[in-house]
């Protein structure tokens, strides 16, 4: 465990020092400046006005951006240390190979999810200071669904990372994996399901397989439970899940898959050839 946590400190400190975190950073507290600037706290969308229209508007930003950010610069991680010579110095220290892996991981996943959640802090902290009324139930749930959200990606990323062999592949690899899993989102599976006629509940068991659109609709459900937006197949999940049910299930899932491609990359990456 110590070894781990050495680990996950060496990750934190040398990321901290990398330009692309910088860029994320200001990305995700730069989105929220804007989103003030812009007066989205002042506006009134479905019934949402302050705080929980800029959140709503932010997560639905977020589903755009965190996923690629995290895959292409978790991606690197294995894959750019294989490629730095770096798993020969390894071998010669007394860190196990578990240690290693998931030290990393857990460093990863820090810096990756601290600037979404601290931009989250950030916007509760202006509305305070501003008098705009917080929804908590919504701050809450909405941390919980990035949370989710990063520990899955990470996951897939780190998979990637140790299947393939070079930075180049791992890059383009995660970027195959974003693009298939946009593609396969709503309009794309209901014109699949039209041309083959495929059953619905086959359409919409797809569609739930893909992390993307299981965030996407967890959001949606929170300020529009009964799913209109989502037409006829709203009735199926609500059927199956319930409203309660789908906000666990939106939650659980993404964190499942994530741990599971991680150790899947662990395995791999142990029984792999590590020069």
């Amino acid at each position: 465990m110590n070894q781990l946590w050495l680990t996950a400190k060496l990750d934190i400190a040398e990321t901290l020092r990398a330009r692309w975190f910088h860029i994320y950073t200001l990305v995700f507290g730069g989105v929220v400046a804007l989103l003030f600037v812009f007066g989205l706290t002042e506006s009134r969308v479905l019934g949402f006005i302050g705080l929980s229209r800029l959140l709503v508007t932010y997560i639905q930003l977020t589903m755009a951006i965190l996923p690629i950010f995290v895959l292409i610069t978790t991606v690197r991680s294995v894959a750019g240390d294989r490629e730095a010579g770096v798993f020969e110095y390894l071998l010669s220290l007394p860190v196990s190979l578990a240690a290693w892996f998931w030290g990393k991981i857990v460093g990863r996943y820090i810096v990756i999810f601290a600037p979404v959640f601290l931009a989250m802090v950030a916007a509760v902290v202006i509305a305070v200071f501003m008098g705009v009324e917080v929804p908590w139930d919504m701050f809450g749930y909405y941390t919980a669904l990035l949370a989710a959200m990063s520990a899955c990606f990470l996951g897939l990323g780190m998979l990637i990372s140790a299947l393939t062999r070079s930075t180049d592949m791992a890059q383009g690899a995660a970027f195959l994996l974003w693009l298939t899993l946009l593609l396969f989102l709503d309009l794309i599976l209901l014109g699949l399901m039209i041309q083959g006629k495929v059953a619905p509940e086959v359409a919409v068991g797809i569609a739930l397989a893909n992390p993307l659109q299981v965030f996407r609709t967890a959001a949606l459900a929170l300020f529009d439970p009964q799913l209109i937006v989502l037409g006829p197949s709203a009735y199926l999940i609500l059927d199956t899940f319930g409203v309660m049910g789908y906000k666990i299930f939106a939650l659980v899932y993404p964190c499942v898959l994530g741990l599971l491609s991680a150790a899947a990359g662990y395995q791999v990456f142990r029984r792999g050839d590590l020069p």
